[in-house]
């Protein structure tokens, strides 16, 4: 049994730019209801229940039109309550599922059909072991890489940009396209010459992956809010900001201390410090995530 984490936080800092139409939250989770749609048994945490409802209502705070949802691990390869909320929002949502390599084709193509727009690998690891439980690993993405590129879908990568450098002939011979996930898991400890770091800078510029500049508050050493992953965002930018999507990673699991949970006004005003020209904003808030991701032109 582990331990229930805390809600969201309830209070919003405003936001001190103006959000562009169409801007994207293009990392977050949603879970429950549990007698309908329940954890899996073998999980790392317990989130409280925040559904579709919650979700939009978190958009709307914020001012932005449009939401990604990535299947969690709590919920293992079962997708159904974020299906469920492409069903109930399909022009504000879109998804990344986690699928196994042996998926049938009619339900790739059914899920595709819906919304799902790429598939989640967890390659997270610390000190060689998994930090979370359920994800799908370098083995389904063989399986699954080719048949993803082939309707246009992408890999979301979930790993710590040090280990990017092993990975890379592997992910980039399968050619489909590469999301690594809340800026390649970088502590704000280590330096921005960090040769893992360094290497997804040359990817981005290469134009051989994207990242999303989401999980500031996990990523940093000093706490809200957050200076220390200035550095990180600003060359991930400078390397290629038509590569970059921006994520709050709601509704902020893993937490249990109140004083630790971010508050996402303060995360979205991040952006504003780090690209205060409002072309880049609009490119990273809008563009990038409704090419990625099939949205609608805004």
């Amino acid at each position: 049994m582990t331990k229930p984490c805390l809600p969201p936080h309830p209070e919003i800092t405003p936001v001190r730019f103006k959000v562009p139409a169409g801007a994207c939250d293009s990392h977050a989770h949603v879970f429950g209801p549990y007698a309908q749609f329940p954890l899996s048994e073998d999980r790392s945490y317990t989130p409280p229940e925040n559904g579709a409802e919650r979700f939009i209502a978190h958009l709307d705070r914020l001012g932005l039109t449009r939401g990604v949802l990535v299947t969690a691990s709590a919920q293992g390869d079962d997708n159904r309550n974020v299906l469920q909320a492409l069903s109930e929002y399909p022009d504000r949502l879109r998804a990344v599922g986690v699928l196994r390599g042996d998926i049938p084709e009619k339900d790739l193509d059914a899920l595709a059909r819906q919304g799902v727009r790429g598939a989640r690998f967890n390659l997270y690891k610390h000190d060689g072991k998994a930090v979370y439980r359920n994800g799908v690993g370098i083995d389904d993405f063989t399986a699954l890489a080719p048949r993803l590129k082939a309707r246009g879908m992408h890999a979301q990568i979930w790993i710590h940009a040090p280990d990017l450098p092993e990975m890379a002939p592997t992910l980039l011979a399968s050619g489909v396209d590469l999301v690594v996930d809340h800026q390649g898991r970088m502590n704000a400890a280590r330096s921005v010459d960090d040769p893992g770091f360094q290497f997804l800078c040359k990817l981005l510029a290469e134009g051989k992956a994207w990242t999303k500049i989401s999980g500031a508050d996990r990523n940093t050493a000093v706490g809200s809010p957050f200076p220390d992953i200035a550095p990180f965002a600003t060359s991930l930018l400078k390397a290629n900001s038509e590569r970059v999507v921006w994520g709050t990673d709601w509704p902020h699991i893993n937490y249990y201390e109140p004083a630790h949970v971010p508050d996402d006004g303060i995360l979205l005003n991040l952006l504003g410090d780090w690209m205060p020209d409002e072309a880049t904003r609009k490119r990273v808030l809008v563009d990038n995530p409704a090419r990625l991701y099939g949205f609608n032109p805004a």
